[in-house]
């Protein structure tokens, strides 16, 4: 399985609403196993620039492409261009990229799984 996730960021705030309006437009597209548009929510510790998020679940790199190549994928960046400032995309193999953390260090009584991705 492949995740492709993307973050993007507005030119203006007031057009997050825009944004994600345009990219929902992706989770019509058959392609995906599973497809998220999200407004971040601008938790974390370290850095909360990011204002949208794109996440998604493919099965293969063919239906990654047939996902890109669809005209729902061209409208969207027709929409969302625009509007946003920066996007970031990453695309992993799951089961030969990931690392998954132990649920060890919880029966250790650490009370933490793995890192958090600070940093």
């Amino acid at each position: 399985m492949i995740r492709h996730i993307v973050l993007f960021t507005a030119k203006d705030k007031a057009h997050i609403d825009q944004i994600i309006e345009g990219l929902s437009v992706l989770t019509t597209i058959p392609h995906a196993r599973r497809l998220e548009v999200a407004r971040n929510r601008k938790t974390d510790q370290l850095g909360n620039e990011i204002d949208v998020v794109v996440y998604g679940e493919f099965d293969n790199e063919t239906e990654l492409a047939a996902y890109k190549a669809h005209d729902l994928y061209q409208e969207s960046i027709r929409r969302v261009r625009p509007l946003r400032e920066l996007r970031f995309a990453a695309d992993y193999n799951v089961s030969a990229d990931a690392r998954f953390a132990s649920t060890a260090a919880i029966s250790q009584g650490t009370g933490r799984i793995g890192s958090t991705g600070g940093g």
